[in-house]
C-alpha cells in the first residue's frame, strides 16, 4: 500500500495533512536530525517519504550523502524534488533492501509498518551491522504505555490534537484505521528491541505516545 492509501489523502497534501496527524511534528524531526553527528558522510533513511527529515539531517550534517529507501515509487520523486543533490534513491522494502556503510541510519514513521517484533529485532540487527563504529540509529514514532490507562491518556491526547482540524467521528475513524494497519510497539519494548542489537538507547524526547529515540553501539 501506498503512502496516499494508507493515509487516505492526496500525495501532494501529505506535508500539510501529516502536522494535522501528528502532534510536534516538526520538533520531533528537528529533534531527531540535531542527534545526526556533523562529521557523518553517510546517512540511510529507512521509509524517507517526502524527505522532510532528511532534509533536516542535511542541514545539519552538511557533507552527508542521503540514501533514501522507500517502496512508493511517487513519494520517492517528491524527495528526490526535496534533496536534489548529494543523494541516492532506492525503491524498494527497507526490510529487505541492502543497507549500505552508513554513519547514521534514520527512519521517522516508518518502522511502525514493520508487523512484527521478531522482524523488527532483525532490522536493527541489520543496522547495527551497516553502521561504523561512532554510528548512531535515530528513530522518531509512536511508542505508546504499556500500562492501560496511560496509554488511555496519550489516546485522548492524540484525538485532541486531531480535533483541531477534524471532526470528532473524523478523528475517532483515522486513530481506529491507523490502529488496525500500524504496530506501535510499547515504549519499553521497543528499547529492548534495540538494546538487543547491540546499541545503548537514549529517550531524546517524549511526549505522550510518541517518541524520538538514539541508538549509540556498543
Amino acid at each position: 500500500m501506498g503512502v496516499a492509501a494508507h493515509l487516505g489523502i492526496d500525495l501532494v497534501e501529505y506535508d500539510a495533512r501529516i502536522r494535522t496527524f501528528i502532534p510536534d511534528y516538526d520538533l520531533m524531526l528537528d529533534v531527531a536530525a540535531r542527534a545526526i553527528p556533523h562529521r557523518a558522510r553517510t546517512i540511510v533513511d529507512l521509509g524517507i517519504g517526502t524527505g522532510a527529515l532528511a532534509a533536516r539531517c542535511r542541514a545539519h550534517a552538511s557533507d552527508a550523502h542521503v540514501v533514501g529507501i522507500d517502496s512508493d515509487g511517487e513519494i520517492l520523486r517528491m524527495a528526490a524534488e526535496r534533496i536534489p543533490t548529494a543523494a541516492t534513491f532506492v525503491r524498494g522494502s527497507f526490510l529487505r533492501t541492502r543497507l549500505p556503510p552508513a554513519d547514521a541510519v534514520v527512519a521517522s514513521f516508518a518502522l511502525h509498518h514493520v508487523r512484527t517484533r521478531a522482524a523488527k529485532a532483525r532490522l536493527y540487527q541489520r543496522i547495527r551491522s551497516s553502521l561504523g563504529a561512532s554510528g548512531v540509529f535515530i528513530s522518531v514514532d509512536c511508542h505508546p504505555s504499556a500500562d492501560p490507562a496511560a496509554a488511555r491518556n496519550e489516546r485522548q491526547g492524540w484525538t485532541t490534537h486531531l480535533l483541531r482540524a477534524y471532526s470528532r467521528r473524523e478523528a475517532n475513524a483515522l486513530l481506529e484505521a491507523w490502529s488496525a494497519e500500524d504496530v506501535y510497539v510499547p515504549l519499553a519494548s521497543e528499547i529492548r528491541l534495540i538494546e538487543g542489537a547491540g546499541f545503548k538507547v537514549t529517550v531524546l524526547w517524549r511526549r505522550g505516545p510518541f517518541a524520538v529515540l538514539r541508538g549509540n553501539i556498543l
